[in-house]
Formats: structure tokens, sequence, C-alpha cells
């Protein structure tokens, strides 16, 4: 019997690899320094929402090799495979394929965040507008 295939296959796939978290949540880990934030939506969407304090901006199309603790172009909080790294997106579709390619690097404690920057925000926690 084939594996179903699609969009919402491969995310059940990836999501089931590793466990995800909610806003608050990642709110507190940020908060106690636990846990990296990462944002990954567009330029367009950052300006049009606004951004979520002490979070760091990683194109996803750059997120691999800023992230990579062994990479020339990682970023300095890129210190080992065992930084926790929160990666959130516009909605928490992207952020999940994201976090599971950061565990194919080795950052085995990467996860993102359900429902992404609009859960963040709906949730009523903290965001810079522009």
């Amino acid at each position: 019997m084939r594996e179903p295939t699609g969009i919402d296959a491969l995310l059940e796939r990836v999501r089931s690899g590793y466990p995800r978290i909610g806003p608050h949540e990642a709110y507190d880990a940020a908060t106690a320094g636990t846990a990296l934030l990462v944002d990954i939506r567009y330029a367009a969407l950052r300006e049009r929402d606004g951004v979520l304090p002490g979070a760091v901006v990683i194109e996803r199309n750059e997120l691999e090799w800023r992230l990579d603790p062994r990479g020339s172009h990682r970023i300095p909080e890129a210190t080992g495979h065992d930084l926790r790294v929160v990666v959130i997106c516009d909605e928490g579709y992207a952020s999940s394929l994201a976090a599971e390619s950061l565990h194919r690097l080795g950052l085995h404690r990467a996860t993102d965040l359900i429902g992404g920057f609009q859960a963040w925000r709906a949730a009523g926690l903290p965001v810079v507008t522009p």
C-alpha cells in the first residue's frame, strides 16, 4: 500500500517527528532564554503585521545556512546542535517544513509555532508594529 501523498500528508508526517508548541510556551521559552525564536516570514508580512520582540529574522531560503552551528554563514546564536529553535511563519505551515529541515541538519530540538505569527498575535502576546 502506498503512503498518502500531497501537502496535508507531508505535514502530518513531518509534524509527527517532533513536538510542536503553542504561542504561550514559545513566549515563555524565549523570555526564559531557553529557546531562540526565528521568524521566517517574508518582509512584506513583517512590514504589514509587525515582528515578535527578540525574534531573529531569517528568510526561509537562508535558514539552514544561518542556523548550522558548523556553517561559515551561521548567526552568532547558532552555537550548537542542541539549540532549541522555534521557527515561526505566518500561520504555522511553512514553519513545520522548515523545522523538519533543521532536524535533518542535526538541530534535534527544533520545533515550530502552532498557528504561526497569527496565533501569537491572537493570543495577545507582544508584537512590535511598524
